[in-house]
């Protein structure tokens, strides 16, 4: 009995000993390495669903790296003011951003075909413009114009189709071009050009300072994004009048850049799977959005009295002219503006009538089954009661 106490006392001591010297091995391994982490600022306000496109693409990186490279997402304002993001990510003060190539239309005129010019151009919508991208040589020019012909030191891929937009917010009525003289509307890049050629007076500012703006009287009328986003900026407790649609923005596209030092240093795994993020980010994004938007008009309608009124048809064939006329103009002065519009064009001719054809008009089947209600009139706003003395 002694000897097999001691038997087993010597195999329970021997056991315990290989568990602990294996347990101490596992303990002494050195971690795994430390995820990267890219510092990313949008252009966009933290309230708005646009932000939300930032934090949803940084959770898809997160999952496609299996952690090991990481996007800490902030909203426009957190390090830079929202217009001064890609000369930041240029300089590296951040490594990553969100926003739209025409803010940065003071580089050069070009900077508004990567990101939306109006009816989309030459009748694509957003889904054509990334057919452009990744199919016509479209990625390969915007990466040249970035870093030979405005010297930024970037790479950039399409990640948020917000569109199509509508024409805008004002605070009294339009029915004809008449009706723009003298107004003072917030709108940007080469979109406020062709607006003020039709009259208006035009204010550039980021989205977050429209509200202010509006109540300040700074503005008599702003256009934003859509539905969603303005109701997030509290647009329709400042404006009665929401006109839709616009021919202004129809395949607006927004983009994520990358410093391309911080690029180039990323494994091959990791740039595969930004660009496969960005690509998924696009089209996930947008089928919410539709959904988000269609909530957000009715909210609109119901519990703040917005009057949604068409856009008159005089007005959008106007806005088209002047732009066909601008970009004849820009195409004779600026050989990168002409070398990309036809690039596009050259692409537009074969998919937007083909299109066309193929395609069945979206209202034959949506006014069969939700037949539209009458356009109404616009109502006049009631005139401010007298101050009380």
């Amino acid at each position: 009995m002694r000897l097999s106490a001691l038997r087993n006392l010597v195999l329970v001591t021997v056991v315990s000993l290989c568990f602990g010297i294996s347990g101490l091995a596992l303990a002494q391994q050195p971690a795994g390495p430390a995820p990267r982490v890219l510092k990313m600022q949008s252009t966009w306000p933290a309230a708005s669903t646009l932000q939300e496109n930032s934090k949803f693409f940084g959770e898809r990186v997160d999952k496609l790296t299996g952690g090991a490279l990481k996007i800490e997402t902030m909203a426009g304002g957190q390090v830079v003011p929202p217009f001064e993001v890609l000369d930041a990510i240029n300089k590296k003060v951040l490594e990553g951003g969100q926003g739209v190539t025409y803010y940065w239309q003071g580089k050069n005129s070009a900077a508004t075909l990567f990101a939306s010019t109006p009816a989309g151009p030459f009748g694509m919508d957003h889904m054509d413009f990334l057919g452009w991208m990744y199919e016509g040589g479209g990625l390969e020019m915007y990466w040249d114009w970035y870093q030979n012909t405005i010297k930024m030191n970037v790479v950039a891929f399409p990640i948020m189709p917000a569109s199509p937009q509508a024409f805008g917010w004002f605070k009294r009525p339009i029915k004809d071009l008449n009706d723009f003289k003298g107004m003072k509307c917030r709108q940007t890049g080469i979109v406020a050009e062709i607006f003020q050629r039709m009259g208006m007076n035009t204010v550039n500012m980021p989205g977050g300072e429209i509200a202010a703006a509006a109540q300040r009287g700074v503005i008599d009328c702003a256009e934003w994004v859509s539905p969603i986003e303005d109701l997030k900026l509290g647009l329709p407790q400042l404006f009665k009048y929401y006109y839709t649609p616009g021919m202004h923005e129809t395949s607006v596209v927004a983009e994520f850049i990358i410093n391309a030092d911080v690029w180039k240093s990323l494994p091959a795994q990791q740039q595969e799977a930004i660009r496969s993020a960005t690509i998924e980010t696009y089209i996930r994004w947008w089928v919410k959005w539709q959904k988000q938007n269609a909530d957000a008009l009715e909210e609109m309608r119901t519990k703040f009295g917005t009057q949604v009124l068409r856009t008159p048809p005089e007005v959008l064939i106007a806005f088209l002219k002047a732009w066909d006329e601008m970009a004849a103009e820009e195409s004779a002065k600026n050989p990168v503006f002409k070398k990309v519009y036809d690039s596009q064009r050259e692409w537009a001719s074969k998919v937007v009538p083909a299109k066309r054809f193929l395609n069945p008009p979206y209202s034959f089947a949506a006014n069969h089954y939700w037949p539209p209600e009458k356009a109404a009139p616009a109502k006049p706003s009631k005139p401010a009661a007298p101050a009380k003395k």
